[in-house]
Parts: C-alpha cells; structure tokens; sequence
C-alpha cells in the first residue's frame, strides 16, 4: 500500500501490505503452501542468497504468505520492517538473537508472563545470557540493573497476568541513556491500543497467538523494528556492527541501514534457529488482524464493565484492572494506552487457594485454558499452572500469588459474563 502513513488504522488492518494475487487476481492473501520457489536463472539465484536482492527463496526463511502479516504488523506498529516466526517465545529468543554474546544480560520486569521469566531465568543460560529482575516502576532501579554487559531492557506494555502498564516513554529514556535498546512486549495491548515505537521502543515483539489472530487457532510471533537504534554507535552490538562471516564480511548496519536487524533476523535468525511461522498460520492472523479493532474496543468495553462488578463483590479482594480508577496504573492509561487498558486483569479471591480452584472449576462461559486474548472469555489460576514454575516470592513480584485468578475477557455479552462470574464465585464459597 502507497502512502500508508495517510491512511486510518481501521484500513491499514484490512490492506497493509496485501495487494491482489498477481496471478489470479484473488482478493484475500493466497496461502503459498510452497517450500521453495523457482529462481529466474543461476544469477537471480546467486544475489539471492548473497542478500543482494530480496526474494523468495525457502520458506524457512522467505514466504509470500508470511511477508505480507511481516508487512502488516510492521505497518500498524509503525516499524521499518518485521520478522514472524513459530510462536511468541520464539519471537522473544529471536530478539535478543543479533544483540546478545555469551557473558552478557538483559534486564527485564518482574511482572512478566510466567513462562518469559522461566526462559530468562533458566534457558538462556544455555546460551551464555543471564537477566536481571527489577522492578521496572523503580527506573533508579532499572539505570542501576544496568552495567557494561547489558544489551537490552525488556518489559510488557500490558503486563501478563496482572494488566499493570509498563511507564514505555520513562523506560525508554533510561535504556537510550545506557546506549542500549528497549524491547517491549505489546501481546496484550497490540497496536491498536498501544504504539511501544512512538513512545521510544526499539524493538516490539508479538505473541500472534493472542490479540493479532484473535480465535484460538494457531501460534505464531512476530519482531517488529524500529529501525531508530544506531547499531554502529558502540561496539556492544558485532552482529549487526561487524563484519558477518557468513556473508562474506557483510556489515548488517552499514549495508542495510534502517533495516539491520530485520534483514539479520531473516538471514541469520530464521536460517539457523529455524523458528518459521508456516503460510496457513500467517493466513489465520491476517484474517483475524481484519477485525483487529472492532474486537479490541470490545475488549475494553466487556473489561471495564466486569473489572468494576467485581471490584465490588463482596467475595473479592481486589482486582487489578488498570482501567479502574483504583488501580495505581489509571494515570498510565491515557498516555501510555489511550484507547483502554485491554482485556486482562487478574482478581484475588476470599478464600485463597482453594476458592481460585473451585471458582475456575464451577464457570461455564469462562473457558479454562493456558491461553488469552481469544474472542471468547478464558480463564486460569496462574500460580498452579502458567506460573507454577516460580517460586512464591517471584510468583507475588508477577501478580500471580495463590489466591489469584488470571481473566482474559471475550467479546461475548457482558451481562453473561458477569452471571457466570456470579454463580461460580457463590459455587467457591458454599
């Protein structure tokens, strides 16, 4: 699409990136079920795999499909270009990929999903990384977290599980000043409720599985670039700085420019991690980016309206939803996600462990799933399942304590939300 930039996020959902199948003539993206693509001759081939000419080559890397979501997600995050690939923590490990070297560390908040502070605590390891948990509200804390070996900041813009809202712009200011980018997770806002790169972000990375795709259907990630950081401006970055070997003493930056890391990402990431969203998937997030809009402002509308029922049930202890005025993240909302505060929250429940089980058992509308931003109400106890893996004071630091329930609301009626809500919180506590 020309001059994307003119045009509203409601039209860009629909026709960034997506053009009529030259072929055909087909209105929807085709789904290219292809594993390689004919070249046009042994030279066409040869500046292909040289990287000096874009094209298809092997779906493991290039697909028609997958570009235009790439394109899409790059569109509506405001980014230069985007790599997708088999699921959000593969996104998450294809991020830190060109920045990170053995001996150096991330830090990252203490409220993100479970299974992200279990990747970062434990598997990287394996890499040679380490991260460093910090309260990502306290930014003295976060500039001291930082040292010579750091090569990024992470946080969430939504947090999972407990919908607090990460301060983007204050977080960004800090990473700037330490020469180093910021990496924002914004699964649980998208874009349409939260643009990471206007507010400083260097990097976005996207559970497509959630809010993107929107139905339940297929996993998938997605890293979105910036293309603001300058890669050359220290030596802390040689992937992207230095001479690649594998291409030949290739310079990512100088070569690439704005687009060294999205380039990296696909030559280097997918090549040799292997990390590929396949072409069906693509298709499924593409159709469901369509309503992507429509879907989120009923999102907020359903969470405002259960969040406040629940806040005052008497078998309720509190709940976290940043779109009530009694959360301490209601002043973030306007400037940090100005068209709500999204769809997930967490509530803590009289009666502690036992009623959250009972309570999740005894619903019928709520789906009890290790999933969120479906178009249907979801529902689980973090502390048993996404983030059983943590210990009792990580789990707290994350807002998955025992006597928390983690909600992702649906687009279903309200009103049934909140009768299923009713029944099952009186089910807990006969």
């Amino acid at each position: 699409m020309s001059e994307a930039a003119n045009f509203g996020f409601d039209t860009l959902q629909i026709h960034a990136g997506a053009r009529p199948d030259p072929a055909t003539g087909a209105r929807q993206t085709p789904i290219y079920q292809s594993t390689a693509f004919v070249f046009r001759d042994a030279e066409h081939a040869a500046a292909l795999f040289n990287l000096q000419e874009v094209g298809y080559i092997y779906s493991r890397l290039t697909n028609p499909t997958v570009a235009v979501l790439q394109e899409r997600i790059a569109t509506l995050e405001g980014g230069v270009g985007a790599v997708c690939c088999s699921s959000g923590h593969a996104a998450q490990i294809m991020a830190l990929f060109p920045l990170m070297q053995p001996g150096c560390n991330v830090v990252a908040s203490n409220r993100l999903y479970g299974g992200t502070i279990t990747q970062f605590s434990q598997t990287i390891k394996r890499f040679g990384w380490s991260a460093k948990f910090v309260d990502t509200d306290d930014l003295d804390a976060v500039a001291a977290a930082i040292d010579e070996n750091t090569r990024a900041v992470f946080c969430e813009s939504i947090a999972n599980p407990g919908g607090y809202i990460s301060d983007i712009e204050a977080l960004a200011k800090v990473a700037d000043g330490a020469g180093v980018p910021l990496i924002v997770d914004n699964t649980s806002a998208t874009p349409y409720l939260c643009n990471p790169i206007k507010l400083g972000a260097t990097l976005v990375v996207h559970s497509t599985t959630k809010y993107l795709t929107g139905n339940g259907t297929v996993t998938g990630g997605c890293i979105v670039d910036s293309g603001n950081f300058d890669w050359s401006a220290s030596d802390k970055f040689p992937s992207l700085s230095q001479p690649e070997p594998a291409y030949h003493g290739l310079k990512f930056h100088e070569t690439f420019g704005p687009l060294a890391f999205t380039f990296h990402g696909i030559a280097i990431g997918l090549r040799d991690l292997g990390m590929t969203m396949n072409p069906q998937a693509a298709h499924y997030t593409l159709m469901g980016i369509e309503t992507l809009s429509l879907r989120m402002e009923r999102h907020v509308e359903n969470a405002k309206t259960v969040a406040g029922w629940l806040e005052g049930h008497d078998l309720v202890d509190y709940v976290t939803y940043a779109g009530l005025e009694s959360s301490p993240y209601h002043d973030r909302v306007e400037r940090i996600c100005p068209k709500g505060a999204g769809g997930l929250f967490t509530v803590a429940l009289k009666g502690g462990y036992d009623a959250c089980v009972k309570f999740v058992d005894s619903l019928e509308i709520f789906s009890h799933v290790a999933n969120l931003g479906d178009a249907r109400s979801l529902v689980i106890h973090s502390a048993s399942t996404t983030h059983r893996q943590l210990t009792p004071e990580q789990q707290e630091a994350a807002g998955a304590g025992p006597n928390v329930v983690r909600i992702s609301i649906g687009i279903e009626n309200s009103e049934d939300l909140i009768a299923d809500l009713d029944q099952a919180l009186k089910a807990a506590h006969a």
